[in-house]
């Protein structure tokens, strides 16, 4: 198979006929009419990062799931709360621990180790809850494909309250309260809250009902004081950055960059980054990773540690962890990474979807093996780790084939599975694997039929690079956080000189530039591109980010190139 080139796609330029209103630069109404804000009260909305405050009590099953709580809590009954190994699942399980401790209750975690018992519920492990003596168990994360799992908690006399984001099944739950807004019935208007965001409304719920109605002393937490966490976890999770998502991330930024915890405040220094500085960018490379690589490496009880304690040393101390498990990860990502291709191109067909299994697969990076593959190939891919009777895979997709959906339609060969659109895992018998590539095999040749599967670049402006300015990068800045669903803005300029262009980084995997526009010189890097070097024209079209560069307390613009093309090449099309 061969790496595929990326087609760019450019939205149409903005109409006559759309609303006129004041803003700082003329692109900034093009990039806001791209992202479908076209209206002037819901643009200044939009800027200001305000959004309608959901009542909690909205999500079909809050009002349940709170008097639970509340009866367990005044029962002085042991509560577990059970999170994912993942960014998402730690921070959904340090928030409602902390929030459940402040209104004195007996709360332990209980995250499962992602090598020995896989994601979500399982029997052992509430086998063993049930043992200690908890009777009400509250899942972050997870939770919504697992009916065997709530049966065998009610049988051991637990209860099971479950939030979860994750696709709702067609199985009935036996569950004391079910929060998940994407649940027939569910008018919560919001329905891509992370897990992490769904624990924070849980939390609010239950610290408005002690206000209300206190059935503990009134704590000192406040709601906001969660919101660090619920930053973290949203764009580790990558949930699109809109509506309520984009507020509540917005305000755990300033949380983050101004009055971190410990924990964290430990995890930024290690990280080099600096507080005052922490934007969406900071937790989608360096702090997510971190939290993650626990669960990846080792037991994400040190990342929940992390954000839990209030001691520095303890703090530094995990943060240092986290940091080496980190770069264990990185190295071992890129091993596996290798070893996938060189299978997948050693079968020599092209085929629609990837399918890698071998017991070399650590389960902690099946999924960023999974998630490069998908970038190199773009074509959906599932690796396995094989196990000598049960395996486990992990999956990315492209936005042309649903992954989960495909999961489903294999059900009865796999022991569980679970996931949204674009990503999704199982477990299943290692014997069923050769039918479970097939199947998965057939399904995708069917739905991807006739399809160009082709990554796309979808650029916001077709700009000659003069426009770029400090005046244009200030206007942009009211559009972040960026990320999901709210990409950075993409611009594309054609026809411009190169002055010098050199190979940089590991391996000389990228490409520092030297651009000339025919005024100005702009200094760029194209990350992952070093493929370009020696092999560049005198002049190209690129697609690229405006960004600052910092570099011992001076600050420059500077352009994050995602795409070359010798210029004058084919002619983009237009954006649908």
């Amino acid at each position: 198979m061969t790496t595929p080139f990326r087609k760019w796609e450019f939205y149409p330029p903005l109409p006559p006929s759309a609303p006129a209103f004041p803003l700082p630069h003329p692109l900034v109404a093009q990039i806001l009419y791209n992202r479908g804000l076209r209206d002037a009260a819901t643009v200044k909305d939009f800027l200001a990062g305000r959004v309608h405050a959901d009542d909690p009590f909205d999500l079909l099953g809050m009002q349940r799931a709170v008097k639970r709580i509340r009866q367990a809590i005044e029962a002085g009954e042991r509560i577990a709360v059970y999170g994912d190994f993942d960014a998402d699942g730690v921070t959904a399980t340090a928030l409602l621990l902390t929030v459940l401790r402040a209104l004195r209750a007996t709360a332990d975690p209980y995250i499962p180790h992602r090598v020995e018992e896989g994601y979500g519920l399982n029997l052992q492990a509430l086998e063993k809850l049930a043992q200690q003596g908890v009777k009400l168990v509250i899942t972050v994360d997870c939770g919504m494909r697992s009916p065997r799992e709530v049966a065998f908690a009610r049988q051991q006399g637990m209860d099971i309250i479950i939030t979860d984001h994750h696709t709702v099944g067609n199985d009935h739950l036996d569950a004391a309260a079910i929060i998940n807004p994407q649940q027939e019935g569910c008018r919560y208007p919001y329905k891509h809250l992370a897990g992490v965001g769904l624990a924070y409304k849980l939390a609010q719920a239950l610290l408005q009902t002690n206000r209300t109605a206190p059935f503990a002393p009134s704590p000192s937490l406040h709601e906001d004081d969660l919101l660090d966490l619920v930053a973290l976890g949203t764009v580790a999770d990558l949930a699109p950055l809109t509506g309520e998502n984009r507020a509540l991330v917005r305000r755990g930024l300033e949380r983050l960059n101004s009055d971190p915890r410990p924990g964290i405040e430990a995890l930024i220094r290690q990280a080099r980054l600096r507080a005052g500085q922490i934007d969406s960018t900071a937790i989608g490379f360096a702090l997510g990773p971190r939290l993650n690589a626990a669960g990846r490496m080792a037991h994400a009880h040190s990342a929940c540690d992390l954000l839990l304690t209030n001691y520095p040393a303890e703090a530094n101390h995990l943060a240092q962890e986290l940091d080496r498990m980190n770069r264990e990860r990185q190295q071992l990502t890129a091993e596996m990474e290798e070893r996938a291709v060189q299978m997948i191109r050693a079968e020599g067909e092209e085929q629609p979807l990837l399918f890698v299994a071998g017991p070399e697969f650590p389960a902690g990076v099946v999924g960023l093996v999974a998630s490069r593959l998908v970038e190199t190939f773009y074509r959906p891919a599932v690796v396995v780790e094989q196990g000598n009777d049960e395996s486990h895979g992990s999956a990315r997709s492209v936005p042309e084939f649903h992954i989960t959906a495909a999961f489903d339609q294999c059900a009865e060969l796999l022991i569980r599975h679970g996931g949204h659109a674009a990503a999704g895992g199982f477990a299943a018998l290692t014997a069923d694997l050769p039918r479970i590539k097939q199947r998965l095999l057939d399904i995708a040749a069917e739905q991807l039929e006739g399809c160009e599967l082709v990554p796309r670049l979808t650029i916001d402006a077709r700009v000659p690079l003069q426009e770029m300015s400090w005046a244009l990068w200030e206007a942009l800045q009211p559009l972040q956080p960026f990320g999901e669903a709210n990409p950075e803005p993409l611009f594309a300029s054609r026809n411009v000189q190169v002055r010098d262009s050199r190979p940089v980084g590991s391996e000389g995997k990228h490409l520092k530039l030297t651009l000339f526009d025919g005024k100005a010189v702009w200094d760029a890097i194209a990350f992952g591109q070093g493929h370009w070097a020696g092999r560049l024209p005198g002049r190209i079209d690129i697609a690229y980010n405006l960004q600052v560069n910092e570099w011992q307390g001076e600050k420059r613009l500077q352009l994050n190139v995602q795409d070359i093309r010798p210029a004058g090449e084919e002619e983009p099309s237009c954006a649908s």
